[in-house]
């Protein structure tokens, strides 16, 4: 029962990050601290997690177009390159003790950040530049990367979660673009992360391969969930997102984690829901149409 816990699991998150392009290690290596775990099992597993769900969801968002390779490159490359500095340092908290504290406080911190800059991103998306459009520096593409990547490292995520938002915000590109890109920049960052603490740090792989497999059946519906939604709303949702999970790990810092998970496991509920709602009136609108003369 415990290995389908964690199936299901994987693939409740791999929905999210399919949807969002995140990762999925965000949600899971706060989610598995909620569990038990210690914070570097957490990364560990969480980055082992994150690779199977990225490469899962890249090729959703290859038959959909959503991904920029050139963009995808200088991120991912960038954010390979932090990894190397980010291992140290994790190792160094664990030493001292403190990252059983430092790594929840940073997950708020960011999260919080990044869910108020998305929701404003919203109120301000009548006048966002078309990718398109729009060259993206690659200064600004290798400080994005070379950010995700040492966070990612750091606090066992894919990246995403900062990627997408930053993307959006200046780089120019719509959402669904910053979606997909990430995921695709977001597959090499996790796997040399993973590499760089899988031969110091002892994780379950049985619990990791159940994620993983929940993952790979997730994610790509994830992606397909994108186009039954506009761009704003993805944006919405998101900021949505890291403020709940914000709430879910101040909870944990004050030990009330049964609580953290029912929050989390609210916020997914009613993400399901509406996607639910949103794809049933799309299929309903394309059986008028087809019944129409």
């Amino acid at each position: 029962m415990e290995y389908v816990l964690f199936i299901t699991l994987g693939a409740l998150i791999s929905v999210l990050s399919g949807f969002f392009g995140v990762g999925g290690g965000f949600i899971l290596t706060p989610t598995l601290m909620l569990f038990g775990f210690s914070p570097v099992e957490a990364i560990t597993t969480s980055l082992l997690f994150s690779i199977g769900t990225s490469l899962s969801g890249i090729s959703a968002h290859i038959r959909l177009k959503n991904i920029k390779l050139k963009q995808g490159l200088i991120l991912g490359l960038s954010g390979m390159a932090a990894t190397q500095a980010a291992h140290p340092f994790v190792l160094f908290l664990e030493n001292k003790g403190w990252d059983t504290w430092a790594v929840p406080v940073f997950y708020i911190i960011l999260l919080s950040y990044f869910a108020l800059s998305m929701l404003k991103r919203r109120e301000k998306s009548a006048n966002t530049v078309h990718s398109s459009e729009h060259s993206p520096s690659i200064v600004k593409m290798v400080l994005i990367g070379f950010f995700a990547g040492f966070v990612s490292t750091a606090l066992g995520v894919g990246g995403g979660f900062i990627m997408v938002p930053l993307s959006v915000a200046y780089l120019g590109m719509m959402p669904k673009n910053a979606v997909g890109t990430s995921l695709f920049a977001v597959m090499l960052i996790v796997s040399a992360g993973f590499l760089s603490y899988v031969s110091t740090v002892s994780i379950d792989y049985w619990i990791g391969l159940s994620l993983v497999g929940g993952g790979l059946i997730g994610s790509q519906f994830g992606a397909k969930l994108t186009s039954y939604f506009e761009n704003e709303e993805i944006t919405y949702m998101l900021g949505a997102l890291y403020m709940a999970t914000v709430a879910s790990v101040i909870l944990k810092l004050i030990h009330l984690n049964y609580t953290g998970l029912v929050l989390m496991a609210i916020f997914v509920g009613g993400f399901l829901v509406r996607s639910l709602v949103k794809m049933q009136k799309a299929k309903a609108r394309t059986k008028t149409k087809r019944e129409r003369p």
